[in-house]
């Protein structure tokens, strides 16, 4: 039996002002700092010893990582980065206030658009688009994907393209981990940690929209030889 943990980052600096945040690469506010400690100070209370780590390539979640195996003492083991666990892509609404854009398309279709399995927000325009928030310009996508196929690279998703973006490396790479019968810790994101588990659980497409996953609170699974959720716990303060 091995152990999957996920942990969702902490609050973001885009987190913290309400803003939809998707690949754009923001660091981890001061509060997100303390939930990724407290997240690190949980684990090591729980007494899980790792074999392998892995995060997104976008900021937030890589110090989440570092900061919870550094709590954890275990900042040792390896680790492997890869953009198919970024976060969903939010498209055009990247950089906009979610109160803003409530306001603008109203409370349900924003609501669809962040909770809805298949329902796609607006689309950016061109992988050279840019946004800006309080002057500073972020590009939509930089040289951290120089190597991923331009038509891989996506405009907009909803969960649906999310999971079928995450599911190939789960596939090849994590679950090879986990049929081996290593411990692994993911950290990444909301929707991408969404996805993940709505394929771990067998969750299905109506009831995904009622998953939330706080930040820095680390999800222990216990897998069996065949992948199959055994016991899920929650670790909180």
């Amino acid at each position: 039996m091995s152990k999957l943990v996920m942990v969702r980052h902490g609050q973001s600096e885009w987190n913290a002002k309400n803003l939809f945040n998707g690949w754009v690469d923001t660091k981890l506010s001061p509060v997100g700092v303390e939930q990724a400690r407290s997240a690190g100070q949980l684990l090591a209370e729980s007494g899980i010893e790792f074999d392998q780590a892995y995060t997104s390539v976008l900021t937030r979640a890589i110090q989440t990582l570092h900061l919870v195996l550094e709590e954890d003492g275990q900042l040792w083991i390896p680790e492997e980065k890869s953009w198919r666990l970024n976060e969903r892509n939010y498209g055009a609404l990247q950089g906009l206030n979610k109160a803003d854009a409530a306001e603008k398309w109203g409370d349900d279709q924003v609501h669809q658009w962040r909770r809805s399995y298949d329902v796609l927000p607006p689309l950016l325009e061109s992988y050279d688009e840019t946004t800006t928030v309080d002057g500073e310009t972020y590009a939509s996508f930089d040289r951290r994907y120089a190597g991923v196929p331009e038509n891989e690279l996506p405009l907009g998703e909803n969960l649906k393209v999310t999971l079928e973006r995450v599911l190939p490396y789960w596939n090849d790479t994590i679950s090879k981990d986990l049929k081996a019968g290593k411990n692994v810790i993911i950290a990444a994101h909301g929707n991408s940690l969404r996805a993940l588990a709505k394929h771990i659980e067998k969750i299905s497409d109506e009831d995904i929209m009622g998953l939330e996953i706080a930040n820095g609170q680390p999800i222990v699974y216990d897998l069996d030889d065949d992948l199959n959720v055994v016991s899920k716990d929650i670790l909180a303060k």
